[in-house]
C-alpha cells in the first residue's frame, strides 16, 4: 500500500490536512488531470486534527492547478511600454542591486517597500523580515493579510494584550451558541461550516447547538441558522451594542470574571445605556423580538462561540466591531474554556504564520511591535542586523499612495495579485506607472499584476518548497516539497536570502535549508503568547501538525490547546480590557446620486482571484460568471430585469454584470463576487468600484461597502 505524502491545503485559513498521492503508483490508475495529463492527487488526511479528513472541492482539485499557465525564467523590461524579455538571474539580481544602491543613495530606505502574502510560507515571511527591516532598514514590508486580517489583528491587541486567536476547531463541537458575523463559512470556510451544520442536524435537543447569522443576504450559511440577521451593511458595531445593553439590562454578567479579571467596565457600561433595543433595532432595520432573542440565547448560553471574517474586518471601524465583538466575551467570562471565545476566521493559508513572522509593517517576527524598544534589540541581537526602524512601516494602501507621490523607487509584490485585491484599480495603476521599479515574484504567467511590473521573477509555490504554515487555530503544519519547480523557478526565501547575501550581508543570509530558516524563526518566539520554540520541520514531519504554544519541552499530540485558560491575559495590568468605542457607521453611506450599498464577497468553488481556480473547468462551470444580486425592489427602481446585463456605477469607476434578482439579499443593498479581474472571462474587477478609507487603526480598507447606482446596459 502507497503512503501518501501529508501537507495543509494552500487554500483558506482553515488549513484542512491533505494526503497527496503521486499521478502513478503500482495497483492503480494514473491520476490525470482534465486535459489528460498525469497530475498528483489529494485527499483528506484523516489523521490531521484540523479537518479530520474532509476536504472542499477547491482542496481536492487542487493538484491539477499546479503545472499549467506557470513561470520559467524571469523576465525584464527598463520600461512598461516596452516588451517583457527573458533575462538570467544574475541579470535579475543586477536590476535589484542598483535600484536599491541608488535609491539608498538617494532617499533612502523608506523609497522601498514590499508586498506579500498569506500565500507565504513562514520562512518566505521570515526571511523577507530580515532583509527589509534588518538589512534594508525599512518597515515598509506589508502583506495583503492588511486586506483581510487586520482588524482582527488590532483587536485582538487592544482587547486582551496579544494577536493570537484564543480558540480552536474542537469548540465548534463544543459549543452551544455559535454567533457567526461577517462570515460566510459555508462558501468561504465550508469545511468548518460542515462541522457546524452536521451538529445541528443530529442535535437531540435546540438548546444543544444554536447558531446566529449575521448577514445581509440570505445565504447558504444562514439557511442552517436558527435565527439570521440580516442587518444593514455598517451596523454591526451598533448591533452587538445592542445585544450588550440588553445582558446588562439583564444582570446576565460574570461579575467574578469582570472583577477579577478585566479592566474599563464602568466606561463600556455607561457606553451602553444609550444603545436601546428600540433604536438599536431601527438603525440595523431588524426587529426588536429579534434583537432580544440574540441576546437571551447569549444570556442563557453556557458555551458562547463568535466566529468572524472579512465581513467584520474589512470596514472603517473594524477594529472597534472586533473589540466589540470581545467585549461581549468578556462581559459574560465566555472566553479560555471548552466551546467559548472570539474565534477570527483567517481568509489565507499561513496569514496567521505570517503575523507569527512580523509580517505586517508595524510588527516584528514573535508579535513584537517595531515601536517597542526593547522588541527591536531582542530582534535586532537575534539577527545581528541593525538598526531596525523605531517607526512604522508603510501599510498596503500607504504603499500604493507613496508610489502615487513619487515618494518609492521599488515596490516588489510577492505572491500576491494586488490589480485585482486592492480598492481603486485605476488608482493603483497609475501609482505603479510612476515607480521606477515595480517587480512581481509569482509563480503564474500573464496576471493582472504582472503585467504592469518592470522585472517579473518566477517563484516556486506550495509543492515545490519546503515551509511550514499556521492555519486558524494556530495548528502549524510541515508543507514538504513533491514537486520540482518548473524551469528556473525559486522559492521565495531563497531569493531574499540571495539578495541579502548580495548585499553584503552573507553570514546574516547563509542557509542550507528551509528547515535552517524555520529553526531561526522559532527560537525568535520563545517565552512569547505565540511560543513555537518547541517545533522542527523534523519533528512536524515525525510527529504531524502540531498547535501552539509549543515551547521547548513541549510533548507532541493532536490535542487543542486554548488561550487564557487562567483568566491571565498579556496586558501591562494583566487583564483584558472593555472598549467602549461609539459606532460611526459606513464610510460611504448611500444618497441619492448613489442609492445602493454594494457589498461583495467569495463563490465556494474560486479562490480570490482565479490564477489557480480560474484553470478548472469543473470549477468555472460551478460559478460560469459573476452575479450582480439585486433585491426585487430595488431592480424594478433601476428597470433591471433577471438575466439581463446592468451597469454598476460608484464614484471611482463603474463595471458590468449579469442580474441576478433574488429576495435572499435585503433591500438596499446588491451583491457581486470580487474574483473575476481583468484578465478572466466575464470580466468584472468590482474593486474599481470600492473606495479605499480604512479603519483608522488596523489600517484595513473598507472593501465590503460602497455606495453605487444601478442601470440597465445600453
Amino acid at each position: 500500500m502507497e503512503t501518501p505524502l501529508r501537507s495543509q491545503c494552500p487554500y483558506c485559513g482553515v488549513g484542512c490536512g491533505l494526503e497527496l498521492l503521486p499521478p502513478a503508483a503500482k495497483g492503480r490508475a494514473t491520476i490525470r488531470g482534465q486535459d489528460g495529463t498525469p497530475v498528483w492527487g489529494t485527499r483528506g488526511d484523516r489523521r490531521h486534527p484540523s479537518s479530520l479528513g474532509q476536504v472542499c472541492i477547491k482542496g481536492a482539485t487542487v493538484g491539477q492547478t499546479l503545472s499549467n499557465g506557470r513561470l520559467t525564467r524571469p523576465l525584464y523590461r527598463p520600461r512598461l511600454d516596452l516588451p517583457l524579455q527573458p533575462v538570467s538571474w544574475d541579470a535579475a539580481f543586477a536590476v535589484l542591486l542598483e535600484r536599491i544602491h541608488s535609491t539608498m543613495a538617494e532617499k533612502g530606505p523608506q523609497a522601498l517597500a514590499m508586498y506579500g502574502s498569506g500565500q507565504f510560507h513562514c520562512e518566505d515571511y521570515y526571511m523577507a523580515q530580515k532583509l527589509l527591516k534588518g538589512a534594508l532598514g525599512t518597515n515598509s514590508f506589508d502583506a495583503n493579510s492588511r486586506l483581510c486580517m487586520s482588524s482582527a489583528v488590532a483587536g485582538y491587541t487592544r482587547s486582551l494584550g496579544s494577536d493570537g486567536p484564543p480558540c480552536c476547531y474542537e469548540d465548534l463541537d463544543q459549543c452551544d451558541l455559535a454567533l457567526l458575523i461577517g462570515a460566510n463559512m459555508a462558501d468561504c470556510h465550508p469545511v468548518l461550516f460542515q462541522r457546524l451544520a452536521k451538529r445541528r442536524r443530529k442535535r437531540r435537543r435546540k438548546k444543544d447547538l444554536q447558531i446566529v447569522v449575521v448577514d445581509p443576504r440570505q445565504t447558504a450559511t444562514s439557511s442552517a441558522a436558527d435565527l439570521h440577521l440580516a442587518i444593514r451593511p455598517g451596523t454591526d458595531l451598533v448591533l452587538l451594542h445592542g445585544i450588550g445593553h440588553l445582558l446588562l439590562s439583564q444582570t446576565a454578567l460574570d461579575f467574578d470574571f469582570i472583577e477579577g479579571c478585566t479592566d474599563g467596565f464602568f466606561s463600556y457600561a455607561k457606553l451602553l445605556q444609550e444603545w436601546t433595543p428600540t433604536r438599536v433595532a431601527s438603525i440595523c432595520g431588524i426587529r426588536v423580538s429579534d434583537l432580544r432573542q440574540a441576546a437571551r440565547l447569549w444570556a442563557r448560553s453556557r458555551a458562547a462561540l463568535s466566529l468572524w471574517s472579512m465581513g467584520v474586518n474589512q470596514s472603517v471601524e473594524g477594529t472597534a466591531t472586533v473589540s466589540g465583538l470581545i467585549n461581549l466575551h468578556l462581559l459574560t467570562g465566555q472566553i479560555g474554556r471548552p466551546g467559548a471565545g472570539p474565534f477570527s476566521l483567517t481568509g489565507q493559508p499561513n496569514a496567521m504564520g505570517g503575523r507569527e513572522a512580523g509580517g505586517l509593517a508595524h510588527l516584528l517576527p514573535g508579535y513584537r511591535q517595531v515601536s517597542n524598544p526593547e522588541h527591536r534589540r531582542e530582534v535586532e541581537a537575534h539577527w545581528k542586523l541593525g538598526p531596525i526602524s523605531a517607526e512604522p512601516g508603510l501599510s498596503a494602501w500607504q504603499q500604493i499612495e507613496a508610489m502615487e507621490a513619487g515618494a518609492l523607487d521599488l515596490w516588489w509584490v510577492a505572491a500576491t495579485n494586488p490589480l485585482v485585491s486592492m480598492p481603486q484599480l485605476e488608482k493603483v495603476k497609475a501609482a505603479m506607472a510612476r515607480c521606477p521599479l515595480v517587480v512581481v515574484s509569482e509563480a503564474y504567467s500573464n496576471t493582472e499584476t504582472s503585467r504592469w511590473a518592470h522585472l517579473v521573477l518566477p517563484a516556486a509555490q506550495w509543492s515545490e518548497k519546503d515551509g511550514v504554515m499556521v492555519n486558524s487555530e494556530r495548528r502549524v503544519t510541515l508543507c514538504p516539497a513533491f514537486r520540482a519547480a518548473p524551469g528556473e523557478a525559486r522559492a521565495d526565501w531563497q531569493v531574499f536570502a540571495e539578495l541579502g547575501r548580495r548585499l553584503g550581508f552573507v553570514e546574516q543570509f547563509s542557509y542550507g535549508s528551509a528547515a535552517e530558516v524555520y529553526g531561526e524563526l522559532v527560537a525568535l518566539s520563545a517565552g512569547r503568547v505565540c511560543d513555537a520554540s518547541g517545533l522542527s520541520h523534523d519533528l512536524l514531519r515525525r510527529e504531524g501538525p502540531q498547535q501552539w504554544p509549543f515551547p521547548v519541552g513541549a510533548s507532541p499530540g493532536c490535542g487543542s490547546r486554548r488561550l487564557y485558560g487562567k483568566g491571565d491575559f498579556p496586558t501591562p495590568t494583566g487583564r483584558a480590557r472593555f472598549m467602549a468605542d461609539q459606532p460611526q457607521g459606513l464610510a460611504e453611506p448611500p444618497n441619492g446620486s448613489f442609492p445602493l450599498v454594494l457589498t461583495t464577497g467569495r463563490y465556494l468553488g474560486h479562490w480570490h482571484t482565479m490564477t489557480r481556480t480560474g484553470q478548472l473547468e469543473r470549477l468555472r462551470r460551478m460559478h460560469p460568471e459573476p452575479l450582480l444580486e439585486v433585491n426585487p425592489v430595488d431592480a424594478a427602481v433601476a428597470g433591471l430585469a433577471d438575466g439581463a446585463v446592468a451597469r454598476i456605477r460608484s464614484r471611482r469607476g463603474q463595471v458590468t454584470a449579469r442580474v441576478s434578482i433574488r429576495d435572499q439579499v435585503r433591500p438596499g443593498t446588491v451583491f457581486l463576487p470580487m474574483h473575476w479581474g481583468a484578465s478572466q472571462d466575464n470580466a468584472c474587477a468590482v474593486n474599481d468600484l470600492m473606495h479605499a478609507l480604512g479603519c483608522p487603526i488596523s489600517q484595513q480598507p473598507e472593501l465590503k461597502a460602497a455606495a453605487v447606482h444601478l442601470a440597465p446596459m445600453g
